[in-house]
Parts: structure tokens; sequence; C-alpha cells
């Protein structure tokens, strides 16, 4: 027979628990029959935690046992923490991983086979315009962090919302060759900056700092991978230029 358990968790028409969500989740996959009990407002939930001298919701029992908050449940099972928050290059790497298959797909559509160099140029282009969505979903947040580090932003403050819009322009400039001559010189210029500014912060002054490439509050260091990504795009002006001749 199924173990039996009882969870305590907030559902109200104005929040769902995600936690609770999560708890109640972990224990029917774990083959347990749940008595999912709802807190069904703030005044109820602060009731419920004053009685049972608890500080958070939802709270698990199993077979009767008090075990806990969500993290005492995966502790219970076996299972460890849950991934916390910390530095992470989960966003570049999705955003690289994303741009790298735009890339392939758009020149087989079009080619009707896998242009190497096609796919590259797409890749680096799709990658500029994606990170440059990131920026300018909140420039606000975004700026806050770029002008920790980036050498001309620290002399003149907008340059950190116009180097969003030239990164963004210059990728949806670059995917069909417009306007080259006019592009790939200030995208080349903003990111050899970019670059100078990551090796100055990072490997100069040895600066623990977060990139501001995927948008404000991210959590992914500053270093290799940000310098990485200046490098592509200024090969990728520089390549441009070259096409264009």
């Amino acid at each position: 027979m199924n173990k039996k358990a009882d969870i305590y968790r907030m559902v109200t028409p104005n929040h769902l628990c995600p936690w609770g969500i999560k708890a109640w989740d972990l224990l029917k996959r774990n083959g347990y029959k749940v008595n999912d009990h709802h807190i069904e407002s703030m005044e109820a939930n602060k009731r419920y935690k004053e009685e049972h001298g608890v500080n958070e919701t939802p709270q698990i029992y199993i077979e009767g046992e008090h075990i806990g908050g969500y993290d005492l449940l995966r502790e219970r099972l076996g299972l460890g923490p849950d991934p916390k928050e910390g530095e992470t290059y989960q966003p570049i790497i999705a955003i690289f991983a994303v741009a790298l298959g735009m890339g392939l797909t758009t020149t087989w559509a079009f080619l009707g086979s896998i242009d190497l160099v096609r796919v590259i140029e797409l890749f680096i282009a799709f990658s500029m315009c994606a990170l440059g969505i990131q920026k300018l979903k909140d420039l606000q947040s975004y700026t806050n962090g770029f002008v920790q580090y980036d050498l001309l932003a620290q002399r003149y403050v907008p340059y950190a919302s116009v180097y969003a819009y030239i990164e963004t322009l210059g990728g949806i400039l670059m995917i069909a060759g417009l306007l080259t001559w006019i592009v790939a010189p200030i995208v080349f210029i903003a990111t050899a900056v970019g670059a100078i500014s990551i090796i100055k912060a990072v490997y100069i002054e040895k600066r623990n700092l977060k990139c501001a490439c995927v948008g404000g509050g991210s959590d992914v260091p500053l270093g290799f991978i940000s310098l990485t990504e200046n490098l592509m795009m200024m090969a990728m002006a520089i390549w441009m230029m070259i096409q264009a001749v």
C-alpha cells in the first residue's frame, strides 16, 4: 500500500505557493497518497504558522510524522538540496545553443544543405539579436551591471544603452548583410572596447563581477565566456567587411 502524506500549503486566488506545488509533486512521484490541505488566505497562513510553531509553509507530514518544509522533504527522500541560485553559465549556453540550432535550420531551409560558413555567420548574428533582447527588456538593470566594467560606459553612462542597440541592430542587419560598411565598423569598435574592458576588469584587476551580456540581474560570471562573445562579434564584423570588399 502507498504510504500516506499530508501537506499544508497556500492555495489562494492571488497566490499559489510554488514550493507547495513542488512538494506535492515530489510526494506523488515518490508513491505517496497525499492529503492536500489548502491554506486559502494570508490570514489563515499566518494563523497556521503561529499555531504550529513553524516559520514557513508548506509543511509536510509522512505517516503522521512531521517532516517540515520543502527542503526537509527533499532531504527525507534522499534527493539532496534543491538547486539554488548562484553563478551559472546556463543563460548564455541556452542562447548560444538555440542560436546555433537556428543557424543550422535556416541554412538548410534556404540552401537545402549545411554551409558551415553561413551557419557560423547566422549563429553569431542570431546570438547578437538574442543577447540584445536580454539587454533591451530591462535597460535600467542591464546598464547597472554594464557600467561596472565597460571602460567607455564608465566615462559616458548613456553609452551603456547605446551598446544594447548596437548589438541588436548589428545582429539584425548582419543576417542579411545590409549596411555592412556602417554596421560592421561600429560593432567592431564597440566589441573591441568590451573585450579590452573585460580583460582589464577580470584578468588584470581580478574583480569578481557578473556579466551584463544576458541582461541585468543575471548570475553569469564575467570572464572567459563574456570575452569569447566579444571576440566572436569582432570576428564577425571583420568577416562582414572582408565579404563586402
